[in-house]
């Protein structure tokens, strides 16, 4: 007489790793994307929130949105509110908020740490007064100032355990002088801040638990 196949069920381990939350493409989109169908009562978004069509046109609108008002206050004020590396981390913040590298205290830290390594190296190869690499050339102080303030950035980020890679990208825009002014970094860390501010407004009012500083402990 044969045994009867148990079923395949999950180990514990198994069961812990995996997320609740994620959809067909990991990620927290499709719980945002739910989440906003349900407070504002629009049944197709809950019905079919895990459907990749739908994540995507929800991404590429919440995209469009959270950037175009970065870029408004930039014509506004005259003002550097939007740059590069600030693409990457409005993604993180509205597909994967619930990661480490999203929560408020990474995103703030992160680029401060790549401002700060980034100004850093210009002032280490005199370069505090030349102009942007990408509107002259690329020069051998230049490619020590771009080492530099990556490497710092990557190890002050593991050091203070605040990880957030676009963080990477910001330090190589003030390094290879595209902005590089005091007031224009500042402006930079203001746009950060500001960013964090539309991601918890967005992840909360889909009720996502986004964090108010540092990460969720598991």
């Amino acid at each position: 007489m044969s045994r009867a196949k148990r079923p395949n069920t999950p180990s514990p381990n198994e069961t812990a790793t995996k997320s609740p939350r994620s959809g067909p493409i990991g990620g927290d989109i499709s719980a945002i994307v739910e989440g906003f169908g349900t407070r504002f009562r629009i049944p197709v978004l809950v019905s079919r929130h895990s459907q990749t069509s739908v994540m995507g046109l929800f991404a590429l609108v919440n995209g469009v949105l959270s950037i175009a008002l970065m870029s408004m206050a930039a014509v506004a004020t005259g003002q550097a509110f939007i740059f590069p590396s600030l693409g990457p981390t409005a993604f993180l913040l509205f597909y994967t908020p619930t990661l480490p590298a999203a929560c408020p205290r990474n995103t703030i830290f992160g680029h401060a740490i790549g401002v700060a390594a980034g100004y850093l190296a210009l002032v280490i190869f005199g370069l505090t007064e030349a102009a942007p690499a990408l509107a002259t050339e690329v020069t051998w102080p230049r490619v020590g100032a771009a080492a530099v303030s990556l490497g710092l950035t990557s190890g002050f980020m593991v050091w203070l355990k605040v990880p957030h890679p676009p963080a990477g990208a910001t330090t190589l825009i003030v390094s290879l002088g595209i902005l590089k002014t005091p007031a224009q970094l500042t402006v930079l860390m203001i746009a950060v801040v500001l960013m964090v501010v539309q991601g918890m407004v967005i992840n909360r009012l889909a009720g996502i638990d986004y964090p108010t500083w540092a990460p969720k402990l598991s």
